[in-house]
């Protein structure tokens, strides 16, 4: 059985960079604002939600792979020797051997096999054929996204949405249509935002509920309406297209409204790469909302760290005064 797919777009072909939500140097979406104006760089929803959770266990495994990627490839630590972590330029230089170390421990292989599954489970929602080259692990991992997710139908895949009261921008993995029981037992009808996820869901709860309600509050927004020259091939054309000022009657055209979806509840699909099980969860996007609205706060604050600490100064002493009367 397939699931019923509506407005999901055929990506068999990797994106055009023009086809792309255009972005600054450091991978942040530039929009038009809604209220017009030049274009914008807004916060990925990812990088908003990671302000308010703790990363300690995050941090902790990623220094244990480092240890692990430098013990697979020592010569990683003889580049080491000569650098100073102090220096700026030798900061970057480090920084780039220890991803490197990560990548080489193989902390990096279960994103990329993430990815790999978000698009196979694109195939498997428009009822076709999985590619000749998947494994018999990948065809287990399909069956039970299939099995688990016959009850929900998907109405969209892969929308860039904007939540302008967070400054916010980001791209959710599904809508879903279901009618059944709730998380709270009763029946529950209508369109859900929905995110799939491949790696530990142990941990994270929370960064899911904010990143789904969000999603659940943001606005669809057409880059299209105001094309971006490909930055690569026009990096002039590029930065004169960031300096154009858009009216307030035009921006408006490029955001509307998607279909309704529950604001009290959205789904996660866990898939956990090569387990071949699938289960759904419903996560509360009022707790969702709520921090959300808190790691805007957290944010501002942290705008403001320079300005919460300033050097001790005290008065002239009488004595400095008479020294200073005579020119001493």
């Amino acid at each position: 059985m397939a699931l019923n797919l509506i407005e999901i777009p055929q990506q068999s072909k990797p994106l055009h960079p023009n086809d792309a939500v255009p972005r600054d140097g450091h991978g942040k979406p530039l929009v038009i604002p809604e209220a017009g104006g030049k274009p914008k760089a807004l916060v990925r929803t990812t990088t908003f939600i990671d302000c308010i959770e703790d990363k300690s266990n995050l941090v902790d495994w990623g220094k244990r792979m480092v240890l692990v990627g430098a013990q697979k490839r020592p010569s990683l630590l003889d580049a080491v020797a000569e650098l100073d972590p102090d220096n700026k330029a030798h900061k970057k230089k480090l920084d780039a051997l220890a991803e490197r170390a990560m990548d080489v421990s193989g902390a990096n292989d279960k994103r990329e096999k993430g990815t790999y599954l978000h698009d196979l489970s694109e195939y498997v929602d428009r009822g076709e054929q999985l590619p000749s080259h998947v494994s018999d692990q990948d065809i287990e991992d399909m069956a039970a996204y299939l099995i688990e997710t016959a009850p929900l139908t998907v109405h969209a895949v892969e929308q860039f949405v904007v939540c302008s009261e967070l400054g916010v921008g980001g791209t959710y993995d599904r809508t879903y249509g279901y009618e059944g029981l709730g998380p709270l037992g009763k029946p529950i009808s209508g369109r859900f935002i929905g995110d799939l996820k491949t790696g530990s869901v142990d941990y994270g709860g929370l960064k899911m509920a904010m990143q789904l309600a969000i999603y659940s509050r943001a606005k669809k927004y057409d880059h299209t309406l105001f094309p971006a020259p490909i930055r690569d091939q026009d990096e002039k054309g590029f930065q004169k297209w960031k300096k154009v000022e858009v009216s307030p009657e035009e921006a408006a055209k490029a955001y509307t409204v998607p279909e309704p979806v529950n604001q009290d509840w959205g789904i996660i699909v866990h898939l956990p790469s090569g387990e071949g099980v699938c289960k759904l969860y419903w996560v509360d996007l009022n707790i969702g909302w709520k921090a959300a609205q808190l790691a805007l706060t957290i944010r501002e604050m942290r705008g403001l760290s320079r300005k919460a600490m300033m050097p001790f100064v005290t008065q002239a002493t009488s004595t400095e005064v008479d020294f200073a009367s005579q020119g001493v």
